[in-house]
Order: structure tokens, then sequence, then C-alpha cells
């Protein structure tokens, strides 16, 4: 059973050359090494924001759904900003 599948793919001229560049410095011994371990990051950064949605953003949507009286309003998050970056720059 074959494990990978060949695929041709056209690049920008200058990514082309990022990935002949990690090959040539040794980096990498190939440029399927290159795009995989591109394609490993691309994935772990995409996991990365799932997590952060899932754990983070949703409670928090939820939560101001449930108690939308403790919102601010942007312009009481900006006021509140401005006087807390006036109180540091006078230190």
């Amino acid at each position: 059973m074959r494990t990978t599948q060949p695929l041709t793919i056209t690049l920008p001229l200058e990514m082309a050359q990022m990935v002949k560049a990690k090959v040539s410095s040794g980096e990498y011994a190939t440029e399927s090494e290159v795009i995989r371990d591109g394609l490993r990051t691309l994935a772990a950064r995409d996991a990365a924001v799932e997590k952060w949605l899932r754990d983070e953003v949703v409670p928090t949507y939820d939560e101001m759904k449930a108690h939308p009286e403790r919102s601010l309003s942007a312009e009481e998050v900006s006021r509140r900003l401005d006087a807390r970056m006036a109180a540091h720059a006078k230190k």
C-alpha cells in the first residue's frame, strides 16, 4: 500500500527559491521534506486556532450572551485603556 502521493505544484518564484535554499543549506534533504514540514506547521497552526476558538472564544461569547450587563462598549474600553496608558506614562 502506498503511503505517499506525488503532486505537481507551482510556487511563486520567491517561495520556490526559499524551498531550494532550505535544501541547499542542508536543513532539509529534499524539497518534499520542506513542503511536508510547512504543511505540518500549517496543520498545527490550524489546530491551535481551533483550540483557541473552542476553549476561549466560544465560552467568552456564551458568557457575554448569558450576562450582557457585564459587557463594556468599545468607547468604555477605549476610555479605560487611555486612562491606564496615561497613568503608566506618569510613572
